[in-house]
């Protein structure tokens, strides 16, 4: 959760920034490429924020009426900035840019542009880095796509995608108002932001895709599961494993219940000493299973 923070403290604060300094100079030079930028950087400023309540939400102890804890507030969260990314970000900017290809207005001098493009590619690359610093300390050597598809933290995985989506509507932005103003053509200039709209879309569909996952129950990944039942059946007296059954209730934390099957005439005494070994082995190797319950089949006196 720390690194969480620091990696969405990082993106409010370059977005803040560059947002201001967007639509100061959109409204000097009349580009519509830039606009969209504007409106991309502050809608990320805003997601940023409804991350942070995200993650304070879900910290918030477990009561009588959430036994678990709220540990899916985070998810909830992370789906509303997907929303917002698809419908303000991508919205917005798809119409401004068909706004200005039926109404093109001429480019003023595009120098201003390019410099405050520049300074956003500088703030945008600071907090990517910063994101994936901390993606890469959670991926603990897993390839880059393989840890980005199995990471359960919105709060990393979110910033990261943002701050992606933003470096490349950087150059989408500038090679719309290069090519603008060098061909005299400013419909070119709305034709980039109808490009960013349709690239803040489609991250914001992936973003959906993870969060929708983890809100109605995504489960821990199969090599999990077969290592689970690898471990129970390695023990004595435990005739077969059954269903195995998970769910993540938080970035850092999954339930899990397990079925065994002991051996006929198995004792009780026994069967626990199985399931306090099962427990302890399980909980070494995967530290984000809190909460394990094991029940027993064949058990008896």
């Amino acid at each position: 959760m720390a690194e969480s923070r620091i990696a969405i403290y990082g993106a409010i604060v370059a977005n803040v920034a560059i947002a201001v300094t967007k639509f100061v100079v959109a409204g000097l030079t009349g580009s519509s490429a830039m606009l969209s930028e504007g409106i991309h950087s502050a809608v990320d400023t805003f997601n940023g924020v409804l991350l942070l309540v995200g993650l304070r939400l879900s910290q918030r102890p477990a009561t009588d009426e959430h036994p678990f804890g709220h540990g899916k507030e985070l998810y909830f969260w992370s789906l509303m900035v997907a929303v917002l990314i698809f419908g303000l970000g991508g919205g917005v900017s798809f119409y401004e840019g068909i706004h200005h290809i039926r109404d093109p207005e001429p480019l003023s001098d595009p120098t201003w542009n390019y410099i405050v493009l520049g300074a956003a590619a500088l703030f945008e690359g600071a907090s990517f880095v910063i994101a994936l610093r901390q993606f890469r300390g959670q991926a603990r050597g897993r390839p880059f796509w393989n840890a980005l598809h199995a990471s359960k933290d919105p709060g990393t995985y979110t910033v990261l995608a943002e701050d992606g989506a933003a470096l490349l509507g950087l150059v989408v932005a500038a090679t719309g108002i290069f090519l603008s103003h060098r061909f005299g053509m400013p419909e070119l200039d709305g034709a980039a932001s109808v490009v960013i709209g349709l690239l803040l879309a489609g991250v914001a569909v992936l973003l959906v895709r993870e969060s929708r996952g983890l809100l109605i129950g995504e489960g821990i990944r199969r090599e999990t599961a077969q290592d689970i039942r690898s471990i129970a059946r390695a023990q004595p007296h435990v005739r077969d494993v059954g269903r195995i059954l998970s769910m993540y209730m938080g970035p850092e934390e999954v339930l899990v219940t397990v079925d065994l099957d002991f051996d006929p005439g198995t004792r009780t005494e026994e069967a626990a000493a199985v399931i306090t070994v099962i427990q302890r082995q399980v909980r070494a190797r995967y530290p984000m299973i809190q909460r394990l319950f094991i029940e027993a089949g064949e058990a008896r006196a």
